[in-house]
């Protein structure tokens, strides 16, 4: 059936108008929960290079997240988005009236009838459910992974407004569209480098006030409050360490070199090089080495040489910018200009360390010294 849905929605992706907001990045073509972070981070940084300012970033949590989605209101959006009649009639038929049943060992339940909500890994509703939740306002950024959403509130002069007014209309939006926010699992970050800082308000979602914590993982990368990166490698050195001790164990087994390498492909490089593009640039040297040296002892074990891990995240930047300039609905797309002579990218102009070495930034050199050579 996922088979089935992903030709769907290949059919509905190619007659979706250009305006759908970029800033859902599930399920799209080179587009990754990389490019979600990277969005949210640069929009942030970019923001702190003034003085005087500060970031809300609020990490959205919906109870049942499309279990409650209403058929009608889903065919009125692709309605809305010029889909065929043809196309929003499967669509309603696929989710009204659906038939399930609960099994547990050799007992059966009888079956209830559904016509709320989507199967469990459905490719299509988070995509088109939430293609109209965007920012009302535009000092504020509204970046959505399906239904995994953050709130970016770039406050200037201490005024607040438009961003518990953003927050105020996103609670409507969710009640409007039948989907419920978990105030306990809604937590926020806020990122504030200001000398002399004043206090806060809290931020209140109906009438429950919103945690502050100083970290929040979001699509599986810790970001922090001082963004730095130190709980999110010792995540990822924690995972890589467990995942070396079966790298121990079939080499012990006597398994070729070539298999041995693929495991520690997929199951250690992988873990190493999660979002690399977001966090290697500010990690300490001594973050990197400590990261290094689970890539030194797989080698050991693999008796072969393996890419260290600065090599991957340059390639890695490098195949993110290419891609970027190839997707011109792409948000970061406009940040890659050209110099009128058109050999090179125009740096992105930057006033701190914290935002020379984000994602963007480092980017753009790395591309145009490939552009460059000969």
């Amino acid at each position: 059936m996922k088979w089935f849905e992903k030709l769907v929605r290949n059919h509905m992706t190619s007659l979706l108008p250009t305006s759908l907001d970029p800033h859902q990045f599930a399920y799209r073509a080179k587009r990754s929960t990389e490019d979600a972070i990277d969005t949210a981070l640069h929009t942030a940084l970019s923001h702190l290079e003034k003085q005087g300012s500060y970031a809300r970033m609020l990490f959205v949590d919906y109870s049942s997240a499309f279990n409650t989605i209403l058929p009608h209101k889903l065919v009125n959006k692709l309605m809305e988005l010029g889909l065929p009649h043809s196309t929003c009639s499967w669509i309603k038929s696929f989710l009204s009236d659906r038939s399930q049943r609960v099994r547990v060992g050799p007992h059966t339940s009888k079956a209830l009838t559904l016509s709320t909500g989507s199967p469990q890994g459905c490719v299509l509703s988070p995509l088109l459910y939430t293609h109209d939740c965007i920012s009302a306002h535009h000092s504020n950024t509204t970046v959505k992974f399906a239904d995994d959403t953050i709130v970016v509130g770039l406050i200037s002069g201490g005024d607040e407004s438009a961003y518990r007014d953003e927050v105020d209309q996103l609670t409507m939006w969710s009640r409007e569209n039948n989907l419920l926010l978990n105030t306990t699992k809604t937590k926020e970050v806020i990122i504030d480098f200001r000398r002399k800082k004043t206090a806060v308000s809290p931020l209140f979602i109906s009438g429950v006030c919103v945690e502050r914590v100083p970290d929040f993982r979001f699509l599986g990368v810790h970001i922090e409050e001082d963004l730095t990166w130190g709980v999110n490698t010792s995540e990822l050195l924690k995972k890589a360490q467990q995942r070396l001790h079966f790298l121990r164990v079939l080499r012990k087994n006597n398994i070729s070199q070539r298999l041995l390498v693929s495991f520690y492909r997929c199951s250690i490089e992988s873990i190493l090089t999660y979002c690399v593009c977001v966090w290697f640039s500010r990690c300490t040297v001594a973050q990197r080495k400590a990261l290094q040296r689970g890539i030194n002892t797989a080698q050991r074990i693999t008796g072969c040489p393996l890419l260290p891990l600065e090599e991957l995240h340059s390639s890695r930047c490098l195949k993110k910018a290419q891609d970027i300039l190839k997707d011109t609905s792409h948000p970061g797309h406009s940040l890659f200009e050209l110099l009128p002579s058109g050999r090179r990218f125009r740096s992105i102009k930057t006033r701190t360390d914290r935002f020379k070495e984000s994602c963007y930034p480092v980017a753009i050199p790395t591309l145009n010294a490939v552009k460059n050579k000969p």
